[in-house]
């Protein structure tokens, strides 16, 4: 009698990442079933849905289709919303991993008798002495571990990342190596229920504009704004403000209602220090602080040296542009990702 496959459920989005992490998990010898979430019914969510479906009859796998769309509105929709009503800057993507993808699939996964769950995140997952490392991927212009770090020990044991070991080119090699119809197609950019328009003009559909000043950081009137929640601190587009050089925004000041803005070279727009909350820790254990470490503001940006002290006081050791309350500061050390807080 031969020996029983281990079952995995991969979610398959329909991207090239994560059809080809279902191919490696059958190449690998695992029995894999795929999973295609539906979140929102604005997006073109049904054209995903039938590429997914392609990629599993080409592997020959099953393809189940979950509808999560109530889900998704109330803990991901409605906290973007609710932060940027708060004049906080959001990242949905960091909620939607840890509130449904390794969340509401995870017990799909239970449902399905499935031991695992894939993704195609460009991330890797290290069990040793029973804990679970979580680490970048090794394609450093792909790692996608800080979208990931909400994730404690229960997910991260069961998980798995198998395109995290490779360089992005290697991926779509792969993917033309199994003839999938993925193999050219391009990485989806943005929130699928935000759609073709930009930001402010979805936010404005949601969030009553109260008109009010743009200020500068000297106190001088130099615009007006249509509402200060319609604006990121650093951002230079879409201001109004003409003439001279580029202005920036600083802050917003909820209270007021103004909408303070620098130039690139204003101070206000830089800082050492910053205070997060909520702090999580992947491992589950808190270190002992203070201690140095590295951390990224923002994804995509290099470990910046920093020391982190009690109560989520964190001093860099060179000045960050554009710190913007609302976002997640993720800690590391070296490649592994350890915890992460709410810049407050």
């Amino acid at each position: 009698m031969s020996e029983q496959k281990t079952k995995i459920l991969c979610a398959m989005s329909g991207g090239v990442d994560s059809s080809v992490a279902a191919a490696l998990l059958l190449e690998a010898g695992y029995d894999v079933i795929g999973a295609f979430m539906k979140n929102w019914s604005g997006c073109d969510w049904e054209a995903d849905k039938r590429v997914a479906m392609r990629v599993a009859a080409s592997l020959g796998i099953e393809l189940h289709v979950f509808d999560f769309e109530k889900e998704y509105r109330e803990r991901v929709y409605e906290y973007m919303i609710a932060e940027y009503d708060a004049g906080r800057t959001p990242n949905p993507d960091v909620m939607c991993n840890s509130e449904v993808k390794f969340d509401l699939l995870m017990k799909v996964a239970d449902d399905l008798g499935c031991e695992n769950m894939a993704t195609g995140h460009y991330a890797r997952v290290e069990i040793e002495d029973g804990q679970a490392r979580l680490l970048k991927g090794v394609d450093g212009n792909k790692d996608q571990s800080y979208f990931l770090c909400r994730l404690g020990q229960d997910e991260l044991m069961r998980s798995m990342f198998p395109v995290g070991e490779l360089e992005k080119p290697a991926v779509r090699k792969i993917a033309e190596k199994y003839d999938l119809v993925t193999a050219d197609k391009k990485d989806s950019q943005g929130l699928c229920f935000i759609g073709p328009v930009d930001l402010p003009t979805f936010l404005k559909e949601r969030i009553k504009p109260v008109k009010g000043n743009i200020v500068s950081t000297d106190g001088e009137v130099v615009g007006e704004h249509e509402g200060v929640q319609y604006y990121t601190i650093g951002q230079r587009h879409g201001l109004g403000v003409g003439g001279g050089a580029a202005w920036y925004v600083v802050d917003r000041k909820l209270d007021t209602n103004e909408l303070v803005v620098g130039h690139d070279d204003d101070p206000a727009l830089y800082s050492r220090l910053l205070e997060a909350t909520e702090l999580h820790w992947v491992s589950g254990v808190e270190p002992k602080l203070p201690l140095k470490i590295a951390a990224h503001i923002r994804y995509r940006q290099d470990d910046q040296a920093c020391k982190l002290s009690d109560g989520g006081y964190v001093k860099f050791e060179e000045e960050q542009r554009a710190i913007a309350p609302g976002q997640f500061i993720v800690f590391y050390i070296g490649d592994e990702l350890v915890g992460s807080g709410v810049i407050k």
